[in-house]
């Protein structure tokens, strides 16, 4: 048996839109942007994750960077088996000699349909996957803040990612009502392209859309310990010359204003159909927010005022899940029941 794990490789994946993660021996060995550079002419890959993503909006015409995954789902299925394979190169760097077979848990969002979640399985199946696993995002996400999943006691966990919000209620190691809705992360970065492109006529790109939205995101105008100015470069329409301006995180309040709104919305109707027990439960425990949309300045705040709940926001909310995904693939014969 030790031979035999000797070959075989355990590895945990976070497969997300904006970032991958990957779990292996207990420790997070791979933490990359989700995107891909190939030369358009070969198809050849050039670059993945970190030094992709410096390419991105900088290409010429003979480089193409992509981002395999949209809206949480393989979009690009050719893309992410490439990024998938080219991630676990990064594991074995310097072992050359050493191609062990994979035994893969990936964790997919909760509204995921059967043909996404053959895609991810077969992404994984070709990028050198012997057994694959799939783990529901809120699940996972729900495990790697420490909650016991297998209670019979309700637990609301919301994870805000790049593609889509997972809302999920659940108990008995199961997900007794959920709501995946494809508002999150990236469509914050598009609210502040448009504007900063409306407000000021400014052109910018979506990298320093995320930018903005890390250095001043919030969720609500009036911060008690607000961030500094942020000061932002970009083509200015008019003139067509660089140009630089400052935002306040005050205005990128208000132009995330609709976005978290149906977030909010999406909260409130899983709350609505929650059983009686369960909501019972949920008034004790609160809420959980995990993803990186949890960091945005006051969301917890903002969410806790909409519905009068206490509201947690889980301590690295950007590894919640993946941490959680690496505990269902070390105990896979107790996490069984949660796998797809």
């Amino acid at each position: 048996m030790g031979l035999f794990n000797f070959f075989t490789q355990e590895i945990a994946i976070d497969l997300g839109t904006a970032n991958t993660l990957i779990i292996h021996n207990d420790k997070v060995v791979v933490d990359e942007p989700s995107i891909v550079a190939l030369d358009r002419q070969t198809n050849k890959v050039i670059a993945i994750g970190r030094q992709a993503m410096q390419m991105e909006g900088k290409t010429h015409e003979k480089i193409r960077t992509v981002r395999p995954l949209k809206d949480g789902v393989i979009a690009d299925f050719d893309a992410a088996e490439h990024m998938i394979r080219g991630m676990i190169k990064m594991i074995n760097k310097g072992k050359s000699w050493f191609f062990p077979s994979l035994r893969m848990v990936i964790c997919i969002p909760s509204g995921i349909t059967e043909v996404e979640k053959r895609s991810v399985r077969d992404s994984a199946e070709i990028a050198g996957a012997k057994e694959v696993y799939l783990i529901y995002e809120p699940m996972a996400a729900a495990v790697g803040i420490g909650i016991d999943v297998e209670e019979p006691m309700g637990n609301m966990i919301i994870d805000i990612g790049g593609g889509t919000t997972e809302i999920a209620v659940i108990a008995l190691s199961g997900i007794v009502c959920d709501q995946s809705i494809r508002v999150a992360g990236d469509n914050f970065d598009a609210d502040i392209v448009q504007y900063i492109r409306r407000q000021h006529n400014i052109m910018i790109g979506d990298r320093t859309a995320e930018k903005i939205k890390i250095e001043v995101g919030a969720a609500l105008p009036e911060l008690a310990d607000p961030p500094a100015d942020f000061a932002v470069q970009g083509r200015d329409l008019m003139t067509g010359v660089p140009k630089q301006i400052t935002v306040s995180y005050t205005e990128i309040a208000h132009c995330l204003d609709k976005s978290i709104s149906k977030i909010e919305e999406a909260i409130l109707k899983a709350l609505e159909i929650t059983p009686p027990e369960l909501s019972a439960d949920i008034y004790q425990t609160g809420i959980y927010l995990t993803g990186g949309g949890a960091l945005l300045r006051g969301l917890d705040k903002r969410v806790a005022a909409k519905t009068k709940l206490p509201v947690h926001v889980a301590e690295d909310p950007l590894r919640a899940v993946v941490r959680g995904t690496g505990t269902a693939l070390k105990n896979i014969g107790n996490f069984k029941f949660l796998m797809q």
